[in-house]
């Protein structure tokens, strides 16, 4: 018997004889489980050009710089973990087996180099388009007389008026991955 809730308003019976012609055609074809995937497609004018412009960067990179790619990965709980440590000789602080979370969440702000591999994070409270700066601020102190080639999704802090206007007068360029391409 089948469950009402799938099979519509009244419970539905399947006599032994379809069961069995069912298990038939199971075993002896040539199927198996499956689990299907979807994606986006980008209705985005300038897809192929923007595609184009960041794989160049990736494969090629500019004489005259650096291209660094940025993102951000959040929330982040900050839980305490059971674990083990040298400490001093007493008992150990129980952990509750409940966990607020009464300092919040936190949200890390990445910049990997991709000529040296290197990797620079900022944890902040938020993902703003203040603490992007902040960001772009560090990242240009640290490779100062080099342009630096940005590229980073269409999250709308990077998007911001005052960092482009920034970014233009500090040679930084922002170059944006295309819609639906991270």
């Amino acid at each position: 018997m089948l469950d009402p809730k799938w099979s519509g308003e009244r419970p539905k019976t399947i006599s032994d004889e379809v069961r069995e012609h069912i298990c038939l055609i199971a075993r002896t074809s040539p199927a198996d489980w499956k689990t299907t995937t979807t994606w986006k497609a980008s209705t985005d004018p300038e897809f192929i050009a923007q595609m184009h412009r960041v794989l160049a960067l990736y494969d090629t990179p500019p004489a005259d710089g650096r291209v660094i790619r940025v993102d951000e990965f959040g929330p982040l709980n900050l839980m305490p973990r059971k674990g083990k440590a040298w400490g001093p000789v007493r008992r150990p602080r129980r952990l509750r087996a409940t966990y607020n979370r009464h300092g919040g969440v936190r949200q890390m702000l990445a910049a990997l180099d991709l000529a040296t591999a290197k990797l620079y994070c900022r944890i902040r409270p938020r993902k703003r388009w203040r603490m992007f700066l902040d960001l772009l601020k560090a990242l240009r102190a640290r490779r100062p007389g080099q342009k630096l080639y940005v590229v980073l999704d269409n999250f709308s802090p990077h998007e911001h008026a005052k960092v482009r206007t920034w970014a233009a007068d500090h040679e930084v360029e922002l170059v944006f991955l295309p819609t639906y391409g991270s």
